[in-house]
């Protein structure tokens, strides 16, 4: 009989998979890239932070974590096809491609500069498209492949100040679901992870402010801010066999801010 530790081990393995983390060198991407890393899988670092991305590589590397780093900017097709061509140089396969990079550029509405909306819609909608193009091709190769899109509570609900965030998150949302009508045929699985407000460099100015840090706070209804830890098991979840029948769906990990009325 199989012991229950083995079952689950299984269950949930990522051993041997190769993993691509957009957005890898700090906040939630790395945590993501650690939790894969631990869980066994290989994982290629993707930023455009370089000495950031090559102090996470360093740090990964003496925890004896597979991890390689990859300078790319996810923004030029030309340096995306230098990680395609890398990867299949490298590895001839893809298992699972996470797109976690994301940029915000708070202004009002009314007078939003065009920069903001152009290099907004570039970074969170138009580069994760681009990737799952390509790697989509490679993983239909192996007639397999887990992609999974990391949105946000702005895709679920309107947040002031920032519409250029909500817009192309929330683009990203229907995307998800319409590339999992159709790589589904091909054995690809395609899924949104949805935090909600986690404590990283993008939310640095709001968790510094006590006020506005208590006013999120009392919005959730287990009474945290969220850590990019607790994005962990969700990605491994998605990107393991124990998800095999899951494909587009969304998965919040917001405390129960999208829930919560009175």
């Amino acid at each position: 009989m199989e012991k229950k530790e083995d079952y689950l081990s299984k269950l949930f393995s990522v051993e041997n998979k190769i993993a691509i983390v957009t957005g890898a060198s700090r906040g939630n991407g790395k945590a993501i890239s650690e939790g894969l890393l631990k869980a066994g899988a290989t994982v290629i670092l993707v930023d455009i932070l370089e000495k950031e991305l090559e102090l996470t590589e360093e740090n990964f590397k003496e925890q004896n974590l597979n991890a390689i780093k990859f300078k790319c900017d996810i923004t030029s097709k030309t340096e995306i096809q230098e990680l395609y061509q890398f990867v299949k140089t490298k590895f001839k396969k893809l298992d699972i491609l996470i797109n976690n990079a994301g940029v915000t550029f708070p202004h009002s509405s009314l007078d939003y500069p065009e920069n903001f909306w152009e290099d907004t819609y570039k970074v969170n909608l138009k580069a994760p498209f681009e990737l799952c193009k390509i790697f989509g091709k490679m993983m239909k190769e192996s007639n397999s492949g887990v992609i999974v899109n990391i949105t946000t509570l702005g895709a679920e609900l309107a947040f002031p100040d920032n519409p250029s965030y909500g817009a192309f998150k929330a683009g990203l949302k229907h995307l998800t679901k319409t590339l999992a009508f159709d790589l589904g045929k091909f054995g690809i699985r395609v899924n949104n992870v949805s935090p909600g407000y986690m404590r990283t460099d993008m939310t640095k100015k709001s968790w510094d402010d006590p006020i506005l840090r208590q006013k999120r706070t009392d919005r959730t209804i287990l009474g945290r801010w969220g850590e990019s830890s607790d994005l962990v098991g969700s990605i491994i979840f998605l990107c393991s066999d124990s998800s095999s029948y899951i494909t587009g769906a969304d998965l919040l990990v917001d405390g129960g801010w999208t829930i919560k009325g009175l």
